[in-house]
C-alpha cells in the first residue's frame, strides 16, 4: 500500500469509527481497533468484494462495523477522496445486520440509526433476505457442524445468481494457528461481555467441500497478515448455470 493510500485507510477508520462515540466509549474503542487491526476490511475494500449498489446480509454483523465503513466509503467517493486504484467504492450499498446479542444491535442502532437495519436474532432461525452478497467473519464456528451446514444451504437460497459470499474461517489443519484464534475469540467474547459458547473448527479443505456441494466457486485468500491466527477468507460465488 503506498504512503497516500495508506493515508486514506486510516482516515476511512477515523471516519467508520466516529459514529461509535454516541454508542459510549468502549464501541468506539473496540470500532478504531477492530477495523485498524483486522486485515479483511481493507482487503474487501481494494478487491471491491463488495459491488456498488449491492444489497449486503451481514451475519453476525456485531455492532455494525462493516455498515459503517461502507457508508463511509460512499462518502468518501462522493468527496473525490476514493484512491486511485482500488476497486470502484460501494457506494449505495444497502446492509441488513443479523446479531445475536442484544447489546451489539444496541451499539449498532445507536451509531448508526437507520442507516442499516439491524435484526437481534440467531442466524439458525432468522429469515434472510435476498441479497447480492452474504458477509459472514468469524461467526459459522459457534455452532455445531451441521447447523454450520444447514445457515449455508440457507445462504445459499438467499444469493441471486450472481451472487457471492465471503466467508472467513479459521483453517483447523493449521493447528497452531487455530488454537491460538480460539483462545483469543474466547478472550475478547468474554471482555465484551458475552458468553463464551464451544467452538467448531474444520479444515479449508472441509469449507471448501462443503462450499462446492452447494454450488459454490471457491477462491481461499490468506486473511492472517499481521496476526498469529490461521484465518482464511472463502470468496465463494454461485456457479453460473450450465
Amino acid at each position: 500500500m503506498t504512503p497516500a493510500h495508506t493515508a486514506v485507510w486510516l482516515a476511512l477508520i477515523a471516519a467508520a469509527s466516529l459514529p461509535y462515540r454516541s454508542a459510549g466509549r468502549f464501541a468506539w474503542h473496540f470500532a478504531r481497533g477492530k477495523l485498524g487491526m483486522d486485515p479483511v476490511f481493507r482487503h474487501v475494500l481494494e478487491a471491491g468484494l463488495i459491488p456498488p449498489r449491492a444489497r449486503v446480509l451481514d451475519i453476525g454483523c456485531g455492532q455494525g462495523l462493516l455498515a459503517s465503513l461502507l457508508r463511509t466509503c460512499a462518502q468518501f467517493e462522493h468527496q473525490g477522496h476514493w484512491p486511485a486504484g482500488w476497486a470502484p467504492a460501494p457506494v449505495a450499498a444497502r446492509v441488513t445486520g443479523v446479531e445475536l446479542m442484544p447489546r451489539d444491535v444496541h451499539r449498532a442502532k445507536a451509531a448508526l440509526g437507520d442507516a442499516a437495519e439491524f435484526v437481534c436474532g440467531d442466524m439458525r432461525h432468522t429469515p434472510f433476505p435476498e441479497v447480492d452478497a452474504v458477509v459472514i467473519l468469524d461467526v459459522l464456528h459457534y455452532i455445531s457442524i451441521p447447523e454450520q451446514n444447514e445457515v449455508l444451504a440457507r445462504v445459499r437460497g438467499a444469493l441471486r445468481s450472481d451472487g457471492r459470499l465471503l466467508l472467513r474461517i479459521g483453517d483447523a489443519a493449521s493447528r497452531r494457528g487455530f488454537v491460538t484464534s480460539q483462545w483469543v475469540d474466547r478472550v475478547v467474547t468474554f471482555v465484551r461481555g458475552h458468553r463464551v459458547v464451544p467452538q467448531y473448527g474444520r479444515t479449508l479443505a472441509d469449507w471448501t467441500r462443503q462450499l462446492e456441494a452447494l454450488g459454490f466457486e471457491v477462491t481461499p485468500q490468506p486473511m492472517s497478515a499481521g496476526t498469529p491466527f490461521a484465518n482464511v477468507l472463502l470468496v465463494a460465488r454461485v456457479k453460473a448455470a450450465a
